[in-house]
């Protein structure tokens, strides 16, 4: 008796321990019953049927990340290799597809496969139809189409693409050179067209500066021509009443000519010799010719006179 009472004891410690299930957080555990679905279990502590209900597979609910690296060919048969990181998700938390999800592939293995091959064939069918000088612009545009063409596959297995990174996009050695050849040439030609802009700007400014140098210069040139013009005639008017003037008191005072004019030629010889820049000098200090000067000097002061009378009162 007390040897079958140990061993129901045993028997009920097993079934108890069997009994109950502990589910971790970020998981759901299937149930089958006799390898047929019978029910999902929630994380914490559950019960389910001692050696008949049996626990098929955990299908973690928390988001997933691959690394992904491939090859595709451009229209114009260049290479480009793709390093992608994927992030992926069970679609949600339904009873329904968490049971796609367990059963839908044989095992992890086989979901990771399809699941790879299937963003590679998208994204390359979508390079097949760009040239390469199109691609390194069209990142997220690849990303947008991979994504539409994913999400109906996906849902069907029971997943949610959240998103598709692509980190490096790159070409084959020779293409990258040849790429970085037509760079530099482009960056060249645009130095050379800015800097021959940059030319003909200066070029032009200073033909205006020239321009208008020239055109003030001879503005300058022509109102000083006119204040010379004024200074002489202001000279040769200021010359002529002076002559006038000593002409009229001569005449009054009844002096000889002969003495004034002596004393006007003896300054000018003085003149003549402080301000002149020549070793010899030629006058004529004749006494007609001082008279006939005289003469002159009286005929413009009679001028002045008449001149003056017929002026109109101001």
């Amino acid at each position: 008796m007390e040897i079958v009472f140990l061993i129901l004891l045993v028997f009920v410690i097993i079934v108890l321990f069997t009994a109950f299930v502990t589910v971790k957080q970020g998981f759901i555990a299937v149930v089958t019953v006799f390898g047929k679905y019978q029910r999902i279990l929630r994380p914490g502590l559950n019960m389910k049927i001692p050696f008949i209900e049996m626990i098929h597979s955990r299908v973690s609910i928390q988001n997933r990340s691959v690394e992904l690296e491939f090859q595709a060919t451009t229209m114009d048969q260049a290479n480009v290799n793709f390093k992608a990181m994927l992030l992926f998700s069970v679609l949600n938390q339904e009873e329904e597809t968490i049971k796609n999800v367990a059963f839908k592939f044989l095992d992890e293995k086989s979901l990771m496969i399809a699941l790879t091959r299937t963003i590679e064939g998208s994204i390359r069918s979508f390079v097949a139809t760009k040239k390469q000088s199109e691609i390194l612009s069209l990142r997220t545009e690849i990303v947008m189409e991979v994504k539409q063409q994913l999400d109906h596959t996906l849902e069907g297995w029971g997943y949610h693409l959240i998103d598709l990174q692509l980190n490096d996009i790159a070409f084959d050695e020779t293409i990258m050179k040849s790429m970085a050849k037509v760079v530099a040439s482009n960056n060249l030609k645009a130095a050379a067209e800015n800097e021959g802009q940059a030319l003909l700007i200066t070029k032009t400014k200073s033909a205006e500066a020239e321009g208008n140098a020239i055109k003030i210069a001879a503005e300058a040139e022509k109102i000083a021509s006119q204040l010379r013009g004024q200074g002489v005639a202001l000279f040769r008017e200021e010359v002529a009443k002076g002559m006038s003037q000593a002409a009229k008191e001569i005449q009054t005072a009844n002096l000889d000519s002969s003495f004034i004019l002596f004393s006007m030629w003896t300054e000018a010889i003085r003149h003549f010799a402080e301000h002149g820049k020549g070793n010899t000098i030629f006058l004529d200090g004749s006494s007609d010719s001082m008279k006939r000067t005289m003469q002159e000097l009286m005929s413009i002061s009679k001028r002045t006179n008449i001149v003056t009378l017929e002026e109109p009162p101001q």
